[in-house]
């Protein structure tokens, strides 16, 4: 949720950044007019109680009267609120600037690229022709139809061994290692701003229990302190591990082969709490983190900073890790690392304690931040950056002491 006082007096700011974020700025005055309202319809309802509050039991027309005009204007207040939510849910959080500004993920800045790209001196296969039946989406279609698959044999212990060397590498650095619930309630994913995630069509929803999957851990961990004051005088690291649900809305007819746009998948996302003035500094340290990740796997990869048109709703500034997979001969993204500021904490109402030059302490809202450390995509990279000709594939140096073998031979 954005700063609304800060709306209220700087709604040219927020239409520029929602122009750059591809946002309709008209919906800016739009809000500023049903909030007047409102605030107006508020102040009324307000004074009425006060008066109401003063009135002797001998005035029992005129009790009866203000009655049926809070009544009244209450009802409009109800009405004017439900408008003025449905418009906040479509206000992004505003982008630094020096985010680059751009319609996609074309205008995206190259920030560093790091290993060339593979040379495997042959024509490379696809991801899904060197796993053989080991990722498997036929016969995950006939049970829960498209983008689903199996994985199977040593490629789900691949997966495994990729996932506990991402713990054993990021929990030394403080990180809490979490296992979030999978599922939330729908008014939480609007408190912390994913009313986008909800009104796009790309959460998966139980109408049964008036719940929603998340499509990422982050979905349930960040409301984990709800209505609280935290203490943030060192930043709170939560590594989070869950199965993920999207229904990729907006991308039919895009990588409908294999797995690398499904419905389901696993994922290893670190999540930061902090102070303000500690955000921009976490936010490298985690894309560091992520580089060390792949770095350590021997994967080609290179860093880009998010253009406007390419960031989450709720980031302010945002990186993405993309690996080079050979068969498509191009880097495709496994990783993304997001800003949020205080977007999150604002509707979450999450805050720490500040001490004011006066001695007094207030509450000031944390800022939070996302980076995924595993998610199945750097998987998928591994297997074609490290295939073989003769369809055999090396497993990285760092995965073999959890994986016990240095290579995978499919067989039928």
């Amino acid at each position: 949720m954005i700063n609304i006082n800060f709306l209220r007096e700087n709604p040219d700011v927020f239409k520029k950044g929602m122009a750059k974020k591809l946002a309709d700025p008209a919906l800016i005055d739009k809000f500023i007019k049903i909030d007047g309202e409102w605030r107006s319809l508020k102040k009324i309802v307000d004074d009425l109680r006060a008066v109401q509050k003063n009135l002797g039991a001998e005035s029992r027309d005129e009790a009866k009267k203000i009655k049926e005009e809070i009544t009244e204007n209450e009802e409009k207040v109800k009405v004017l609120s439900v408008e003025r939510d449905l418009i906040l849910d479509q206000i992004p959080n505003l982008p630094f600037d020096d985010v680059p500004e751009g319609k996609d993920d074309s205008d995206n800045s190259l920030l560093r690229a790091v290993l060339p790209p593979t040379e495997l001196g042959f024509a490379p296969k696809d991801y899904v022709d060197l796993a053989g039946g080991l990722i498997d989406t036929d016969r995950a279609s006939k049970i829960a139809g498209s983008r689903f698959g199996y994985i199977l044999k040593d490629i789900a212990e691949l997966e495994f061994a990729m996932l506990r060397f991402g713990m054993d590498t990021l929990l030394p650095y403080g990180f809490r290692l979490t296992l979030p619930p999978v599922m939330i309630k729908p008014e939480i994913l609007r408190r912390m701003g994913k009313g986008k995630f909800i009104d796009g069509g790309d959460a998966f929803y139980v109408s049964e229990d008036d719940l929603y999957l998340v499509g990422s851990s982050e979905q349930s961990i960040a409301p984990m302190f709800m209505d609280e004051s935290v203490d943030v005088s060192k930043p709170l690291r939560f590594l989070g591990f869950s199965t993920c649900f999207r229904r990729e809305a907006g991308s039919y007819g895009k990588d409908t082969r294999g797995i690398l746009r499904v419905h389901q998948f696993n994922k290893l996302e670190m999540f930061v709490i902090c102070r303000p003035e500690d955000s921009e500094a976490e936010h490298e340290f985690l894309l560091a983190r992520q580089e060390e990740l792949m770095s350590k796997l021997g994967i080609p990869y290179r860093v880009v900073v998010n253009s406007t048109g390419d960031m989450g709703f709720d980031a302010a500034k945002q990186y993405d890790v993309e690996a080079w997979i050979p068969s498509q001969n191009k880097y495709r993204e496994t990783h993304s690392c997001s800003n949020t500021t205080d977007f999150q904490s604002r509707g979450l109402n999450i805050t720490y304690k500040v001490k004011g030059d006066d001695g007094r302490e207030r509450n000031e809202f944390v800022h939070t931040l996302n980076a995924t450390a595993f998610s199945e995509r750097p998987l998928l990279a591994i297997l074609e950056n490290f295939q073989r000709e003769d369809g055999g594939i090396v497993v990285p140096e760092v995965l073999r002491k959890y994986f016990g073998k240095d290579e995978i031979i499919v067989s039928d």
